[in-house]
């Protein structure tokens, strides 16, 4: 990614392994690799001396299961104008070994290389791998099959909810939250969003209408146009990339600049329950998880610092809420147990929540499931996904994970992505495997990390600790059998870490 580097940001490292170090019979797993895939990237491009530029991707490909990538595309934006590029075609080679780990090369100027790690799903995590010497990008993303017949504007209809954050050409962080309805014909109505530009925090009852359409069926992608926000941004350009007709990966492509922030995220079909969302639509466990970046001074520091957030929010179905939660920001850790608070949802799906004095919007995708806009300076931003039924132990960690790094806030946090196996033993489990990390002075591949963890029902249902090399010393929250997200209280430059089997 050196000129037209928006694609070495595509070097997936699919890491799925037991505790194999390298890479084990290149070819031999192929096969795992083989249809229509969508992706989305996020993360930051440095040529040195530590400073860092933001830089973003989204796109799509074909896989033939014997190693070949064809009908490649990808539209990247950053906030060096040379590295954007729009509907760029692509084509590529890949391999994945007996430890279901691989290596993807894109055919492009510049080259670009990716480490993935697939999951169970056919889904894969990936980080970029080719900076070097201080040099090249670096970041995570995530890799989804597709259906090809939601190719076409009349597919996207309904209503969605979305959320996008990134960071503007003076690396200031940005986040919009909020709801729309697509006709199936291009138009984009009732839309409602919140707003946090650096801690400037503003909410849109409504805004005008905006426009969307497919403009090519063959790749599934399309543009989205939202308009001003009054006293906020300029008309924002998005590029996106359909995974179905109920998901699409979407990119801000205009030039960035102080009104149009580099902005990525995701636009999530809702799943409103007759007459709408209420109250009830919040009822029982969810698990958020949120990243932010704070200015200065985060952790006794003086220059931009990681602050990220996973808890357990828990809804009565009829108005009151009760938080726990542990935030890490920049080396700083804090952990509250039992936060009291009160929300409200209106039907269109925003909420609104009061804890401990403080305020929270979110925007419903279904029953306790939301994206998450924080009103503070270092603009948290994230996710909730329902906690599964039952109480959650040791027990509950048990078999083979992909994990990764959540999109980094910063330059500095350890992006990796690898493949992990916990024995679910009592009362102390253990979890070990092989990570892969990209890195500004070079990646490492096939690093062995293990640590010890121990997860309880009570008093908070999901809630553990982990310690080793995988993530420091941290905390788990169980979000379900298969998937568990950790927050370091140890690391000066925190990420959420995702895993999922």
């Amino acid at each position: 990614m050196r000129k037209l580097n928006a694609l070495g940001i595509m070097c997936f490292a699919f890491v799925l392994a037991s505790t194999v170090r390298g890479q084990t019979a290149p070819g031999v797993n192929n096969a795992e690799l083989k249809g229509d895939y969508a992706f989305t990237f996020n993360g930051m491009t440095t040529g040195g001396g530590g400073a860092s530029t933001v830089f973003a991707a989204v796109g799509r490909f074909t896989a033939d299961g014997a190693g070949n990538l064809t009908n490649g595309e990808l539209d990247a934006n950053s906030a060096q104008p040379q590295q954007r590029a729009a509907a760029q075609t692509f084509t590529g080679t890949y391999a994945i070994g007996a430890d279901h780990r691989g290596v993807m090369d894109l055919n492009i100027p510049g080259g670009g290389r990716l480490a993935f790690a697939i999951m169970a799903n056919g889904n894969a995590q990936f980080i970029e791998i080719d900076a070097a010497g201080g040099v090249g990008e670096v970041g995570s993303g995530t890799m989804e099959r597709v259906d090809t017949t939601a190719y076409n504007t009349a597919k996207i209809t309904g209503d969605y909810a979305f959320g996008v954050v990134g960071l503007d050409f003076w690396n200031n962080r940005t986040a919009i939250a909020g709801r729309l309805t697509a006709n199936g014909a291009g138009t984009l109505t009732n839309g409602v969003a919140d707003i946090n530009q650096s801690g400037r925090f503003t909410s849109y009852s409504t805004f005008a209408t905006a426009n969307y359409t497919v403009s090519d069926t063959t790749s599934g992608r399309g543009i989205m146009i939202l308009p001003p926000l009054p006293g906020a941004l300029q008309a924002l350009n998005f590029a996106f990339y359909i995974v179905n007709s109920g998901k699409l990966f979407a990119m801000e492509i205009d030039a960035v600049t102080i009104m149009t922030p580099l902005l990525n995220g995701v636009v999530l079909q809702q799943q409103s329950p007759i007459g709408g969302f209420s109250s009830a639509s919040l009822n029982g466990g969810m698990v958020i998880y949120l990243t932010g970046r704070a200015g200065s001074g985060c952790g006794g520091g003086t220059g931009p610092a990681p602050n990220v957030l996973a808890g357990l929010l828990t809804a009565d179905g009829i108005g009151t809420v009760g938080l726990t939660y542990d935030q890490n920001c920049g080396g700083a850790p804090t952990s509250v147990t039992g936060l009291p608070g009160t929300y409200s949802v209106t039907s269109n799906g925003r909420a609104a929540f009061r804890l401990g004095g403080a305020y929270v919007a979110a925007y419903m995708v279904s029953a306790n499931q939301a994206f998450f806009i924080v009103p503070d300076s270092s603009v948290l931003f994230g996710f909730g996904e329902p906690q599964a039924a039952g109480s959650f132990t040791n027990s509950a960690v048990n078999g083979t994970y992909a994990g990764s790094t959540s999109a980094p806030a910063t330059l500095d946090v350890v992006i990796f992505s690898g493949e992990f196996t916990a024995d679910g033993a009592s009362p102390t489990g253990n979890i070990f495997g092989v990570e892969d990390i990209g890195a500004p002075s070079g990646t490492s591949l096939g690093i062995a990390a293990n640590a010890t963890y121990s997860v309880s029902s009570s008093p908070t249902n999901g809630r553990g600790t982990i310690a080793g090399s995988i993530g420091g010393n941290g905390i788990i929250y169980g979000i379900s059998a298969s998937k568990f997200v950790v927050v370091s209280l140890s690391d000066p430059n925190p990420a959420v870490l995702i895993f999922e089997q």
